[in-house]
């Protein structure tokens, strides 16, 4: 049967009508084969436009649909909708792409884009006529998701999610929640300090029915796909009974001969194998760090509660979604970058905000007062193209820094200005007479955060700003430490500034040990942060379909925009569980088993792991798992029988297109 075809070209305002003949193109294709209807518009997108669609599918009985426009990143799932209103399957429709393909790639040559735009359309056209009804491919959901990461992003999904009525498990690898939050005293732009808002999540977590918190534990294996994942936990023991008495716990840390830098505090200062958590981080009862404790038995002797006998154990659970909420590691910079770890009074931004915290009347760092603080912008972040040149001080000057700005790092950390900043407004206030010295490369305090920015310009903070590839130096002199800047604000001017504190303001970096992510096969971004679909239609879903991320696992993020995107993420997760069974796109690869004899190619060109042995008609054949498979194609051209198809992308569809473009 010969199919009724209607095809709309858009103007898309002037994006492509500029540039390509529009009017030309609707008479080129006007005779095409099975095309009864050819219109022109000029927003194809919009209300008007979609109500004529639905009224000329109806209307003229229409079987199959082109639209000419922008993207179908963008519009695809637009005109699908479309077609469905009208009652028109929607895998009878094509999509052909004349803005990005044509009209923005050859804004030059009006006449060569119009031609060009002609083929595609007519391209679409012929996949069109050989296209068939597909139904969607449906699947059961379990209705839980696990949430990865117990900081405030994933503390705050997780509560969402269980105030929409689903079950969640929160797997967090520490044992203790509340992630970088927790390190913090006072946040910006708020007076909130990071143990208020953690307390307030922790304990909404503890009294929600549908929340089961899991600390020290991590995911060690995944298998499934959306709506069916099944996840193997690995939880480690505190090694202490729950309900311990405090004060035979604190004579037993006392004890403990065995110190360690404080990860908490970044390593300024150490703390006991057996340790107590920080008020702000939760649950609020210790444990035994079991990788550095030497089983003396002190701790043992005198606290009952110390139970060496407890055992790793492994839990599975089976949810639909998982949403991850990984967070991010704050930049260390190499020894010698700036005079990190080469001059004893260089710390970075993240031991300053802890500085400032663990120090009441006077700021002390090493046995000596604090009086004038160096902040070094951009450490880590912003970096320029090009091979790291710094040398080994050692090579050089033992009384020079080195001061190589080049890495991979290019993406602004964007939180840093606004942390800092605050950072040293608070500082000022807790502490007298302190003068604070911004050595920046520009300052992007956006939004509401500009208002932190002219406080610190009240308070007499003094700023200077260096060129891109001209950095700050940091030099010893007399016993003193420096640093010196070719100032751009006042006309070039080399400035030298004695500080008994430098401050390092470095960046976020994606986690040091993110297995997790290897486990899921979530992809990264150029910055080795997780990467999303699409940051504006898609922010929070991968392309692992099922798994969502939120927080700075995805980039870097203040608290406000990570409880915004954890907010997301949660409602998206909670889409594909929330009913109980899911709509899966029926674009996938299909198997011919009389003409497949395993080979195994196929396995190995899958990105997604959707393709297994499995045993048909007395011989070993591939199986496609319907679930996981993306309908990429990957799969089809290393076939050497041509015993895989694809669905909506049958060869006979791909040949009827090249015939038309060679036409």
């Amino acid at each position: 049967m010969n199919k009724k075809i209607g095809v709309y070209i858009c103007h898309c305002g002037g994006n492509i009508s500029d540039y390509v003949d529009v009017e030309k193109v609707k008479d080129s294709v006007t005779d095409e084969e099975g095309v009864v209807l050819v219109r022109t518009t000029m927003f194809a997108c919009s209300d008007a436009t979609q109500k004529e669609m639905i009224e000329d599918i109806t209307g003229s009985a229409l079987d199959g649909l082109v639209v000419a426009s922008c993207s179908p990143k963008l519009h695809l799932v637009t005109f699908r909708a479309v077609a469905e209103r009208a009652g028109l399957n929607k895998y009878n429709y094509v999509h052909a792409n004349i803005r990005e393909q044509v009209s923005w790639a050859h804004s030059d040559d009006k006449a060569g884009a119009t031609e060009k735009a002609v083929q595609l359309v007519k391209s679409a056209i012929a996949k069109v006529r050989l296209a068939t009804p597909l139904e969607p491919i449906v699947i059961p959901s379990k209705k839980a998701v696990a949430v990865i990461g117990a900081g405030i992003a994933g503390m705050r999904a997780a509560i969402e999610l269980a105030d929409m009525g689903c079950p969640v498990t929160i797997i967090e690898r520490e044992h203790f929640v509340g992630g970088r939050v927790a390190q913090w005293d006072i946040l910006f732009t708020t007076d909130q300090t990071g143990k208020e808002l953690i307390t307030r999540l922790y304990d909404d977590i503890m009294q929600h029915p549908g929340i089961t918190l899991l600390t020290g534990a991590e995911v060690i294996s995944n298998t499934g796909s959306i709506g069916d994942f099944t996840l193997q936990v690995r939880i480690t023991p505190r090694y202490i009974e729950e309900k311990c008495d405090p004060g035979n716990l604190q004579m037993a840390i006392d004890a403990c001969p065995v110190e360690v830098p404080d990860a908490f505090n970044f390593n300024i200062t150490t703390r006991k194998a057996i340790y107590h958590n920080f008020p702000s981080e939760y649950p609020q009862y210790p444990v035994i760090d079991i990788e550095n404790c030497t089983r003396c038995g002190e701790c043992e002797k005198i606290c009952p509660s110390v139970n060496f006998s407890q055992q790793e154990k492994t839990v599975e659970l089976n949810v639909g979604s998982v949403l991850m909420a990984t967070g991010f590691d704050p930049y260390t910079p190499d020894r010698g970058e700036f005079g990190y770890e080469q001059f004893e009074n260089v710390i970075t931004l993240p031991q300053f905000k802890r500085l400032i915290d663990l120090h009441e009347d006077t700021l002390m760092y090493k046995g000596k007062k604090i009086e004038n603080v160096a902040y070094i912008y951009c450490v880590g972040s912003r970096q320029i193209e090009g091979e790291a040149s710094m040398e080994t001080p050692e090579a050089v000057d033992e009384n020079i820094a080195g001061c190589d700005i080049s890495g991979d790092n290019r993406y602004c950390s964007r939180y840093c200005c606004t942390s800092v900043i605050h950072a040293a407004i608070e500082a000022e206030k807790k502490f007298n007479n302190l003068t604070n010295y911004h050595f920046t490369r520009g300052i992007r305090t956006y939004g509401k955060q500009e208002l932190l920015y002219a406080e610190s310009l009240k308070n007499g903070d003094i700023y200077l700003q260096s060129y891109e590839d001209d950095p700050p130096v940091v030099y010893r002199e007399n016993g003193s430490t420096m640093v010196k800047i070719n100032d751009i604000l006042s006309g070039k001017k080399m400035v030298s500034v004695k500080a008994d504190l430098i401050v390092l303001v470095t960046g976020m970096v994606p986690r040091a040990d993110n297995s997790v992510a290897s486990l899921f096969k979530i992809p990264r971004g150029r910055d080795k942060f997780f990467n999303e679909i699409h940051m504006k239609l898609r922010p929070v879903e991968t392309v692992i379909d099922g798994i969502t991320i939120s927080g700075a696992c995805q980039g870097p993020k203040n608290i406000t925009e990570s409880v915004s995107s954890a907010l997301s993420a949660a409602t998206k997760s909670f889409s594909y569980v929330s009913r109980g069974e899911l709509e899966l796109e029926p674009i996938i690869a299909i198997i011919d088993s009389e003409l497949c004899d395993w080979c195994g190619k196929c396995t190995g060109a899958c990105p997604y792991d959707a393709i297994t042995k499995t045993a048909s008609g007395g011989k070993e054949i591939a199986e496609i798992n319907n679930s996981i498979c993306k309908g990429c194609g990957m799969c089809l051209p290393v076939c050497p029988v041509n015993a895989i198809n694809l669905t909506a992308y049958s060869d006979k569809e791909i040949e009827s297109m090249i015939d038309a473009l060679a036409g």
